[in-house]
């Protein structure tokens, strides 16, 4: 029962975390973005990474062992659309965390990236996309978690 419990608390801890994260990156995201800021964009998005792990790893292991049974999951269409939406979630972050790692050698000379206004709107774009399936999978868990069925 234990294991069950601490499986739920670290996967809400970890969707918390992840979607805290992409918040702070967007609001963190500017033109002039000074040295400091881009070092905690770059943390921020390191956090996202391992928060958003964590959530694919328990999210695996409730379905697997702590939750309603693998039949349960695998035979519902809305399984399959919050399992679809995170997997979109993940493949729009991969722009955003390419770009901030591409920032790390100017960053540890020194040098904030040299960011455009369009680049800045493009970045913001896709970290907004993520936020938007974030914000749309504890719909789809909590229909899941109540059996209802579009």
């Amino acid at each position: 029962m234990w294991q069950s419990a601490i499986t739920a608390y670290l996967h809400y801890l970890g969707f918390m975390l992840a979607f805290g994260a992409l918040v702070m990156e967007h609001h963190l995201l500017k033109p002039d973005l000074k040295l400091q800021a881009a070092w905690q964009l770059l943390i921020a998005d390191t956090i996202y990474g391992l928060s958003a792990l964590m959530v694919l790893v328990t999210g695996i292991l409730r379905v697997l062992y702590f939750g309603k049974g693998t039949d349960y999951y695998l035979s519902d269409p809305v399984f399959y659309t919050k399992i679809g939406i995170f997997i979109i979630v993940s493949l729009l972050s991969l722009y955003p965390t390419f770009s901030f790692l591409s920032w790390i050698k100017g960053l540890r000379n020194q040098t904030p990236p040299p960011l455009a206004l369009p680049q800045v709107q493009r970045l913001s774009w896709f970290i907004r996309g993520e936020l938007l399936g974030f914000a749309l999978i504890p719909l789809f868990a909590a229909m899941l978690a109540r059996g209802i069925h579009p």
